[in-house]
């Protein structure tokens, strides 16, 4: 696993290829900032006992003058230095999603015979733009409306501009029964990675048990063979380790969303 890890370091993290995103190294971190979305993420970071909390702070004051963003994340690994980073960041603000994510990992080389087979369920693709509504219905029901990046308009604008200007970059799914969008997903995978990100599954309470997150696991892990992609990636709550875990995924560290709003 410590091979993985360090190849998803240097391809996720350090040279992230996230479309309409731009990508800022210093000598202690990575920086990703998507002005259309008003957000920025500091992707990795390399700090010590000694610099950590210097780093932080300049770190906050280099976007509190980013006036395209409103929304700070600092994605915190379990590997990440010094030991006590998810600690420092907290005392400096920045508020932890918890529980963490854990992040999984398939070797699709050995892809379990359940995502080989062709899908049971109405599960389509969505490449127009129309058809995103569909996603935002599933998510609004699971999520909430209260979730900020449905009820600001963001992940429709995030899904919309990738469909638009880089339709190569994303695959996005739903699940219907009867008619009715009852699971959605997408995935991110840019030719020539080594890895594929799973975002966004989620079922309506309604149609759970029906084998419609696995439909649409299998989709994905497909069409990310058919493009060369060797690892697919998922960041996973809870609720969808267990699934994702007796389908082959192995976990590989948990993530903190560390975030801190900016009033501007």
């Amino acid at each position: 696993m410590q091979t993985i890890r360090a190849l998803y370091d240097r391809e996720q993290r350090l040279e992230n290829r996230d479309p309409g995103v731009r990508l800022i190294r210093t000598p202690h971190t990575v920086r990703l900032i998507d002005d259309s979305l008003g957000w920025g993420v500091i992707i990795h970071s390399t700090l010590n006992e000694a610099n950590a909390d210097a780093i932080i702070a300049s770190e906050i004051d280099y976007f509190r003058t980013q006036t395209t963003v409103t929304d700070l994340e600092w994605k915190c690994y379990d590997y990440d230095p010094p030991a006590d980073l998810l600690a420092r960041l907290e005392a400096h603000g920045f508020v932890p999603e918890r529980p963490a994510d854990a992040i999984c990992v398939l070797d699709l080389a050995a892809l379990p015979e359940k995502l080989r087979q062709p899908p049971a369920h109405d599960i389509r693709r969505i490449t127009d733009p129309a058809g995103i509504t569909d996603v935002l219905t599933v998510h609004a029901a699971v999520w909430g409306e209260d979730d900020a990046w449905i009820a600001e308009g963001r992940m429709r604008r995030r899904l919309e501009s990738a469909l638009r200007d880089s339709p190569e970059t994303i695959r996005i799914y739903v699940a219907y029964v009867d008619g009715i969008p009852a699971s959605a997903c997408w995935m991110d995978l840019h030719e020539g990675s080594a890895f594929a990100g799973l975002w966004g599954g989620s079922t309506l309470e309604d149609f759970r048990g029906r084998g419609l997150y696995t439909g649409l696991l299998a989709v994905r892990a497909q069409e990310a063979i058919r493009h060369g992609i060797r690892y697919l990636t998922i960041d996973a709550s809870p609720m969808s380790r267990p699934i994702v875990e007796k389908l082959g995924f192995r976990f590989m560290a948990d993530a903190y969303e560390c975030n801190m709003t900016f009033t501007r």
